[in-house]
């Protein structure tokens, strides 16, 4: 029987860590935070609380990863923890919320940070976001391979932009913003509001768990796993927290709040830097396109690979004779991902709808290190979860507050709820349509 070769070391793993984290987000999420804390310290606490929850998760599925070095991640911890039905509902939401949610938050964050060059309607934002998605969605079902095209140019770019607002933030400070590390002005509903943010940070620092599923790979992976977490997690909230500095370095709190383009605002209030915004929209609006274009290409190899295991629609496993590609997959998922857009529109209430979704099933999937620990006592284990049970415990016991405070918040219940009609529609399609019975 051949076994994956163990070739990860810690570096390698440690960037896998981070470049599966740092994405587009970061450059529209801070406005979503500060319009809830409105508070410098709070705003600081509240990405540190972030990358608790991200540390403790990656400690905690770097065991469940090298339990399960099969491809399929979450959608399979949760299967054999929890059986089909919950498969199904995790590719269910990847598709009608997460993924497809994920697309139009970010194709709504391109056009925002398009405005810099020519005003748009809320109407002509949306459509602009619309277009993106479908351009890129044709492009990559007739198999033109621009992918790693895109990874390679985003990875780049998202980097010089974060790097080089950083510099000026830190370099360029406006000597009338002082910063306020104090509870003053910090909202009477603090515990609410602190949960309402952690969603802009949780969307900017998804994918923390995609190098957990790399123990079978990775040389000494007992040692290196744990580690490569705990560096990676900590390098990113780092990245993340000077990048917060370095916009309250250069805009007051009430300008980030109301920016759209808050990255290239900040660069442009320098006066000494000539077309700095300008520039840095271009780059941003470019990391952020490539983003969408690998989106568009490797998320319906998850609805592609559960319809061939039979829990999910048959039809989405149909590869294309000429193009070689799962159209159907691509084409359902750019047809949701533009009705969100037109259903949802602003950036905020579009990431609500994603992050309560995918929080549930993180937490979910935390959850079953403990009932493989009492199920698969004698199961083999590369990597077993540091500090366990206290770590998986925070992990899961803070994902669950988020979740609760996301279904009863002011500001994201309506989001929340739509996501439950959404899963309540799926237990009732996986029995109607005989997903509940084996197709083996």
């Amino acid at each position: 029987m051949s076994k994956l070769k163990k070739e990860l070391n810690l570096y390698g793993l440690t960037m896998i860590v981070i470049g599966a984290v740092i994405g587009a987000g970061i450059f529209r999420t801070p406005s979503e935070i500060a319009g809830y804390l409105d508070n410098h310290l709070l705003i600081i606490l509240v990405w540190v609380l972030g990358g608790i929850v991200a540390l403790t998760g990656a400690l905690t599925f770097s065991e469940l990863g090298g339990m399960f070095p099969k491809a399929g991640g979450v959608y399979v911890f949760l299967r054999e923890a929890y059986g089909r039905l919950v498969g199904f509902l995790y590719g269910w939401v990847i598709l009608l919320v997460i993924t497809t949610g994920a697309l139009a938050a970010l194709a709504t964050a391109f056009s925002n940070y398009m405005e810099i060059f020519f005003e748009m309607s809320d109407m002509e934002r949306s459509i602009l976001s619309i277009v993106v998605i479908v351009v890129l969605t044709l492009i990559n079902i007739i198999g033109v391979n621009i992918t790693q095209i895109f990874a390679n140019v985003f990875t780049g770019l998202k980097l010089i932009a974060i790097i080089a607002i950083i510099a000026v933030g830190f370099l360029s400070r406006d000597p009338e913003i002082t910063l306020n590390f104090t509870m003053e002005g910090a909202p009477d509903n603090l515990v609410a509001m602190m949960f309402a943010g952690l969603t802009g940070v949780f969307f900017a620092i998804g994918g923390w768990h995609h190098a957990s599923y790399l123990a079978s790979e990775t040389i000494d992976a007992k040692r290196t796993v744990p580690r490569a977490m705990v560096i990676g997690v900590t390098v990113i909230i780092a990245i993340y927290v000077m990048f917060n500095f370095a916009l309250m370095y250069l805009l007051p709190l009430e300008a980030i709040e109301a920016s759209k383009k808050v990255a290239s605002d900040a660069i442009a209030s320098v006066d000494s830097i000539s077309f700095g915004g300008e520039m840095v929209a271009i780059a941003i609006a470019i990391s952020i396109f490539g983003t969408i274009g690998i989106y568009t290409m490797t998320a319906p190899r998850i609805y592609f690979a559960m319809a061939k295991d039979g829990v999910f629609f048959e039809k989405l496993a149909y590869i294309h004779p000429k193009y070689k590609t799962p159209i159907y997959a691509m084409l359902l998922q750019m047809v949701w991902a533009c009705v969100l857009i037109l259903l949802w529109g602003s950036f905020g209430k579009l990431i609500n709808y994603v992050v309560f979704m995918d929080i549930a099933f993180m937490m979910l999937a935390g959850v079953s290190i403990f009932i493989f620990r009492k199920n698969r006592k004698d199961a083999e284990r590369p990597v077993k979860a540091w500090g366990y049970p206290i770590v998986p415990l925070i992990f899961v016991l803070l994902s669950f507050s988020f979740v609760v405070s996301t279904l009863f918040g002011k500001d994201t219940m309506e989001q929340a709820l739509a996501g439950l009609v959404v899963l309540l529609v799926g237990v009732a399609v996986y029995y109607l349509l005989g997903f509940n019975k084996s197709k083996s």
